[in-house]
């Protein structure tokens, strides 16, 4: 995709550019090489944009529904000593279903409108948490509550029976 979007760019390069490069190169041919790389002539660029974007997007506040842990301190504060009930996603950044549960996950939490938190645990990083909490293989969502595990799952579910876990985990 993006090889065509660069022979698009290439291939399109207006003529009033093209005439823009010649009288530029025709201009400093006298001069030495590293001279006319130097030249006041603004540089036309087939990379960037024809068009400019503007400075700003709209910006819309969005509450995150989850949140990567740094560290095995920000494991304690952030899950364990939370008030809300925490889906831990232990996964990976090469595991391919974990690529699928991770957005699905994430869904049904916003459903639940702050109720319940969501950290994601890259098992690589923190091996170490992954080892504490008895993780042997990835997806595993973990399920916890004051502190203690509640329940877990391994493996992917579909969304029905992922709105009926984090139901059941924050008690409705």
């Amino acid at each position: 995709m993006a090889h065509r979007l660069l022979v698009r760019r290439i291939w399109t390069l207006s003529a009033k550019d093209i005439r823009c490069l010649r009288t530029s190169t025709a201009a400093t041919a006298s001069i030495s090489f590293s001279n006319s790389l130097q030249s006041t002539t603004p540089r036309v660029s087939f990379l960037s944009p024809s068009r400019t974007l503007p400075r700003s997007l709209p910006h819309t506040s969005r509450r995150e529904v989850s949140f990567n842990v740094q560290d095995h301190e920000d494991f304690t504060e952030r899950v364990i000593n939370s008030e809300l009930p925490v889906l831990i996603d232990f996964h990976a950044h090469w595991c391919g279903p974990c690529k699928i549960l991770g957005p699905r996950l994430e869904k049904a939490v916003a459903k639940q409108k702050g109720r319940v938190a969501m950290a994601k645990v890259d098992i690589d990083d923190h091996t170490d948490l992954a080892i504490e909490y008895g993780v042997s293989a990835v997806p595993t969502v973990i399920a916890m509550r004051g502190g203690d595990v509640v329940d877990h799952f391994v493996g992917i579910k579909d969304d029905d029976e992922l709105d009926s876990f984090v139901s059941k985990v924050i008690g409705q």
